[in-house]
């Protein structure tokens, strides 16, 4: 992998695949979010190809997903902090950034938050200790 700039004008299956195995390739060399995915995978070009298939949803509209990420995350709960979405956000950030202009990888941005905030919630959201009260009461 370089470190030069790679930049990609558009977004197709050819330059999602390559997002991906580079944006992965990160997240294994993460001290922190690789020991996770280690443990979590076990076949890397099939998940790669799942994941390839996954962005190619969200970007493309392609419908070549057909898994569902809120199960999969949650079978690995017990490993799972708030603190590694940050984390796997930021390296997404950075990949994304690297290989696309910036109008392209905002788009990324915008949608792997989205991705990142529902994960969030559904794995770590306890509506027994949330305060569900208004924040502000009624005629005041």
């Amino acid at each position: 992998m370089s470190e030069d700039r790679i930049v990609s004008p558009i977004v197709d299956e050819d330059s999602l695949r390559l997002l991906v195995a580079d944006f992965y390739d990160r997240v294994r060399a993460d001290p922190v979010l690789g020991p996770v995915f280690e443990g979590a995978v076990t076949d890397w070009p099939a998940h790669l190809e799942r994941l390839t298939g996954f962005w190619s949803s969200v970007m493309l509209t392609s419908g070549r997903y057909k898994g569902n990420p809120f199960a999969v995350h949650h079978r690995h709960r017990g490993e799972i902090d708030l603190a590694m979405f940050d984390r796997w956000l930021g390296l997404w950030r950075e990949t994304t950034s690297r290989r696309f202009p910036a109008e392209t990888a905002a788009v990324f941005h915008e949608k792997a938050e989205r991705i990142a905030d529902s994960l969030k919630a559904g794995l770590f959201f306890r509506p027994e200790l949330a305060d569900l009260r208004p924040a502000h009461p009624r005629g005041q």
